[in-house]
């Protein structure tokens, strides 16, 4: 069931979002190209709800993610929070905000220090902010074990000490303690068994549903984002591409690059095979993104249309926006 409807409050709006790398050339280093990860992405996320965001390696969904939270600066647009522009703050305002906004890294042994036992790399956010004494941050780091499924005692041990489930809620209680409103989980249990994702995936939701949480679902594993996203926004080589709550995506997607990622989610029934959609060539390079559509040159569906006119994202059906010239014929009777 979703837990979010079309009427809820928008708690973060990301407006016309670029970021472009620049590439330096020539004697003088001079910049001679732009890398374009992303380029002119808009999107709301709704209070309480998750947003799962996914497209191939390369397509940007982790540079919008790390661009909204200030980890990585942006070239232009605006990200909203509580009607608040983020990027309009001066550098005391963001510190202050980004107590609301925390981050679950890919990669949680990468993102500890080795040298720290885990409870003090949990509380280095509150010292930074000033929250609490001693005592009052050991009781909040412990609390934030404790509702992750760790123990008090793991916080006096190292990072090397924790299998990879265990950092991985090492991480998301690092998020936890600082009480924030919204997390980005970028990419949380792709390194993960299956059956250690699981446990991580359903930590996750009771952790959304005890404290109200908001989050942005980075991943490339359509069957997770299917799992644990009220609604899933499709990205192609720094566009994105369709957005639609979950159910119409999964039984209805209206973009081909859609069409191709879910022909690949595999059907748990040996007796039962889907119709492989195989995309021709390689993901273009965004230092020199194609004409008109991104997609066209991997589209069975393109036009001549295509590789002129690139085209808006727009609604088709009620909440759900696609950037295909076509989108209408890929509906259903």
């Amino acid at each position: 069931m979703e837990k979010s409807n079309p009427e809820s409050s928008n708690l973060i709006e990301v407006r016309h979002l670029v970021k472009y790398y620049p590439v330096y050339g020539g004697i003088f280093k001079r910049v001679v190209a732009q890398v374009k990860a992303v380029d002119d992405v808009s999107f709301d996320i709704r209070a309480g709800e998750t947003l799962g965001l996914v497209g191939e390696s390369g397509c940007g969904k982790t540079t919008v993610g790390q661009t909204m939270l200030g980890l990585i600066s942006f070239t232009s647009g605006s990200v909203i929070y509580n009607d608040v522009d983020i990027f309009g703050l001066d550098r005391k305002g963001f510190k202050a905000m980004r107590r609301n906004l925390q981050i679950v890294f890919q990669d949680p042994y990468a993102s500890l220090d080795p040298r720290l036992p885990i409870g003090e790399s949990i509380a280095e956010g509150l010292r930074i902010h000033n929250i609490g004494n001693n005592q009052e941050r050991f009781e909040m780091v412990l609390k934030a074990l404790r509702n992750v499924g760790l123990e008090d005692y793991h916080a006096t041990r190292y990072p090397h000490e924790f299998s990879g489930g265990q950092r991985q809620r090492i991480g998301i209680a690092r998020a936890l303690v600082m009480n924030p409103k919204f997390i980005v989980l970028d990419e949380p249990v792709s390194a993960l068994d299956v059956s250690i994702q699981a446990q991580v995936l359903n930590i996750l939701k009771e952790l959304q549903n005890e404290f109200g949480l908001t989050y942005l679902f980075v991943a490339h594993n359509l069957a997770v984002v299917e799992h644990i996203s009220d609604r899933v926004a499709v990205m192609y080589l720094g566009k994105m591409v369709e957005r639609s709550n979950r159910d119409d995506l999964f039984r209805q997607p209206l973009h081909p690059y859609t069409l191709a990622l879910m022909s690949a989610i595999p059907i748990p029934n040996p007796r039962v095979k889907r119709e492989r959609i195989i995309l021709p060539g390689d993901v273009p390079s965004p230092l020199n993104p194609p004409k008109g559509c991104r997609f066209h040159p991997r589209c069975s569906y393109a036009q001549p249309i295509c590789s002129v006119e690139e085209p808006p994202l727009r609604q088709i059906q009620p909440d759900h926006w696609s950037a295909c010239h076509f989108a209408e014929d890929f509906i259903k009777d």
